[in-house]
C-alpha cells in the first residue's frame, strides 16, 4: 500500500549508514583529543615529566585519549558490517586490543596524577572525581580480564560465554558513561582549582573556561553517541544461527 511504501521511505531516511556515522564520531573523537591537549599546551603550560603541574597536563590528555575515545572505538569495532561475515577472531584480538591500550592510557593518566599529588605533598584520592575515576579503571581492568577469559581464551565453554556476553555488553556502555562522568567532572574541577585570582575567575568565563566547558560537552555528546550506536538494532552483529545472520552472508556472498 502507499501508506507502507512511505512509512518504507521514511524509515530509510531515518537509519542513517553505520560508516558515515562513524567517521562522524572519529572526527569527534580526535576533536576531543587535539582540544584537550590544546587546552593544557595553551592554558595550562604545557608537558613534562618533572612531577610539576606541567606533569599533571598529562592527566587529562591520557584519559580523554584513552577511557573516552580509544574505549569508544573499541566498543564500536562489531557494529562495522564487515565484522558480520567470516572468522570472528581477528575482530576479538582487535576489540581486545584497542581496549588494552586505552587501559594502559588510563593507568599511565592515574600515574601521571599521583606523580603530581605525591610531588606537591596533596593528598590522594579525596574528591568525588578522584572516586569515580579510579572505579571506572578498577571496573575496567576486570571487565577487560573477564572478557579475555571468555571470549578470546579457547577452553571457555559455549554456555558460559552465551550466559556472560550480555554482561560483558552492558558493563561495556556503563564504563563509557563512568568514563564520560569522570572526564567532565574532572575538568570542571580543574577550572575552579586554576581560575580563582583576579580577573581569571572562573565565574566571569574566560576564554579558558568557555574552550574547557566545549570540550566538557563534546566528550559527553561523544560518550551518548557511542552508547546510541550500541543500542541501535539495526546496528547489531546478528547471532550466527539467527535468519538474520544467513540473509547477511547470502548478501555478502558469504
Amino acid at each position: 500500500s502507499l501508506a507502507h511504501r512511505c512509512h518504507h521511505r521514511s524509515s530509510a531516511m531515518l537509519d542513517m549508514p553505520f560508516l558515515p556515522f562513524c567517521a562522524f564520531l572519529a572526527t569527534l573523537g580526535l576533536l576531543c583529543v587535539a582540544m584537550v591537549g590544546t587546552w593544557c599546551q595553551h592554558w595550562r603550560g604545557g608537558f613534562s615529566l618533572d612531577g610539576s603541574s606541567r606533569t599533571f597536563n598529562w592527566h587529562p590528555v591520557l584519559m580523554v585519549t584513552g577511557l573516552v575515545v580509544l574505549y569508544g572505538a573499541a566498543a564500536l569495532v562489531y557494529r562495522i558490517p564487515n565484522t558480520w561475515s567470516g572468522p570472528k577472531l581477528p575482530w576479538k584480538v582487535l576489540h581486545g586490543s584497542l581496549a588494552l591500550g586505552a587501559f594502559v592510557l588510563a593507568v599511565l593518566g592515574l600515574a601521571a596524577v599521583f606523580c603530581f599529588h605525591n610531588s606537591q605533598g596533596t593528598p590522594n584520592m579525596y574528591s568525588l572525581h578522584s572516586w569515580m575515576g579510579l572505579g571506572t579503571v578498577l571496573l575496567f581492568s576486570c571487565q577487560w580480564a573477564m572478557g579475555f577469559g571468555a571470549f578470546l581464551l579457547p577452553w571457555a565453554p559455549t554456555w558460559l560465554r552465551a550466559l556472560y556476553k550480555p554482561i560483558h555488553v552492558f558493563f561495556g556502555s556503563t564504563i563509557l558513561l563512568l568514563s564520560v562522568a569522570s572526564c567532565v567532572s574532572g575538568i570542571n574541577e580543574k577550572l575552579f582549582f586554576s581560575l580563582k585570582n583576579g580577573t581569571m575567575q572562573y565565574k566571569l568565563l574566560p576564554a579558558e573556561a568557555v574552550f574547557a566547558n566545549t570540550l566538557g560537552l563534546l566528550i559527553l555528546i561523544f560518550g551518548v553517541l557511542v552508547v546510541a550506536a550500541l543500542a541501535r538494532p539495526s546496528w547489531k552483529r546478528p547471532d550466527s544461527d539467527s535468519p538474520d545472520s544467513r540473509q547477511v552472508r547470502d548478501t555478502l556472498g558469504g
